[in-house]
């Protein structure tokens, strides 16, 4: 912009346009449009300099965006080697094979078309009806009995269905979980409003405890630092009462398998609550059967009962697998082939404690773990008087994923690379 010097009778005299602003491009003397100075027109200079700043200004943004272009092939580079070359090709390969998906199948199916043949399926199907009252003769199809059973009988289907329709793996699932979990809890708490919910779905708790049953607890009193947490998961119905100094008294959800509710739905009133009626349960599903006792025993509960969602429950099974497969190879230098022998293929499963770890890194942005692992000294379960552990679920292999997730550096299989897993903290 001209500026202009006042005269001393105040009135304005035009002073010469210099353009100092590209010393480098021309002499050190600055260049004045002085009339007649250059035989340039007028009507040519502004355009020569105005292409100049053209120029300059291009290639200013172009060495911009090469250089943001470059950092960020150089950082996808070191994500993708930080996170994929740990894992073994051929150990996810075999992870993925679901050796009894063929006999779920097949069990799903009769059970949707009423036949209920074999003898722990019978016996499942003979309580739940006394449980509603209506023990008529069983040879009588379904369908054929009372009003109220029907009604059972129709949305146990309902759901059944619903649920092997979506049993399949989506690696993508770990991102859907504060929506499908978070939101229904905050709704029941009232924390939130059904609009309020829905856009809050991506907003997490800022730290969760999840909490163990291992007789290592007795060894701490962790029970204040527990209840400091915002948001505590407790498993299988496991007592709190006169422990409150080693494992806290706050509970946020109860996190079962459906055999806890089977046996909480043979009570009056499908009473299945130690911490009161008024927390939630989160359930997955061992048998596909155990809708039956979840049918039934939803309407009866004032908080949430909700099941984990079934791709949740196969990427679950695909990483504990993965890290038991991995174990086998390396502490007894047999085939993967062997596997499958030495651990009940059909029948292994991940324990409640690994799926209830999972949910946490799905909801939480800080995961702390107490009452995981083992002692020779110590009890199974801080509550009972159990000793042995039970031979489908491989803890060791459990153990190792858990090292992992507090290492923060190594790559969890099946996971997919968007979903960022939460600091996580192991108490012993």
């Amino acid at each position: 912009m001209h500026k202009s010097s006042e005269q001393k009778d105040g009135s304005e005299s035009e002073t010469p346009n210099c353009f100092d602003s590209f010393t480098h491009l021309a002499s050190t003397k600055p260049i004045c449009s002085h009339k007649n100075t250059f035989p340039m027109k007028r009507t040519v200079r502004p355009l020569f300099v105005l292409l100049l700043v053209l120029v300059f200004v291009a290639t200013l943004t172009s060495r911009a965006i090469l250089r943001r272009s470059l950092l960020s092939v150089e950082l996808e580079t070191r994500v993708l080697t930080r996170d994929l070359s740990p894992l073994n090709a051929t150990l996810l390969q075999h992870a993925a094979v679901e050796i009894g998906e063929e006999k779920s199948r097949k069990e799903i199916q009769q059970l949707l078309d009423g036949n209920f043949a074999s003898q722990a399926r019978h016996r499942t199907f003979v309580s739940w009806r006394r449980f509603i009252h209506h023990d008529s003769d069983r040879n009588l199809p379904a369908t054929l009995r009372s009003p109220l059973f029907y009604r059972y009988w129709l949305d146990f289907r309902r759901v059944l269905h619903d649920w092997a329709r979506k049993r399949r793996f989506q690696p993508g699932i770990m991102g859907e979980l504060t929506r499908s979990v978070k939101v229904p809890l905050d709704r029941f708490n009232k924390v939130v409003d059904v609009a309020a919910a829905a856009k809050s779905g991506d907003k997490k708790y800022s730290s969760c405890a999840v909490v163990g049953n291992s007789g290592i607890l007795l060894n701490r009193n962790y029970g204040s630092l527990i209840d400091a947490h915002e948001f505590v998961i407790r498993l299988n119905n496991a007592r709190v009462d006169n422990y409150e100094n080693k494992v806290g008294k706050k509970t946020s959800i109860s996190f079962v398998n459906s055999n806890i509710l089977h046996l909480c739905a043979r009570r009056a009133g499908c009473f299945c609550h130690p911490y009161g009626p008024n927390v939630p349960i989160v359930m997955y599903i061992c048998q596909a059967v155990h809708f039956l006792d979840y049918t039934v025993c939803n309407g009866s509960h004032k908080a949430p009962l909700l099941v984990t969602d079934p791709r949740f429950d196969v990427l679950c099974s695909r990483i504990v697998k993965y890290y038991s497969l991995k174990r086998f190879v390396e502490e007894t230098g047999k085939g993967l082939e062997q596997w499958s022998s030495a651990h009940d293929g059909a029948l292994f499963h991940y324990s409640s404690g690994m799926q209830a770890v999972m949910l946490a890194l799905g909801i939480c942005d800080k995961v702390s773990i107490f009452g995981f692992g083992k002692s020779p000294l110590a009890k199974h379960h801080y509550h009972t008087n159990q000793k042995s552990e039970l031979h489908l679920h491989d803890y060791e292999a459990e153990y190792a994923f858990y090292r992992d997730l507090v290492d923060g550096h190594k790559a969890i299989p099946f996971v997919s690379d968007k979903f960022k897993i939460p600091p996580v903290v192991m108490y012993r």
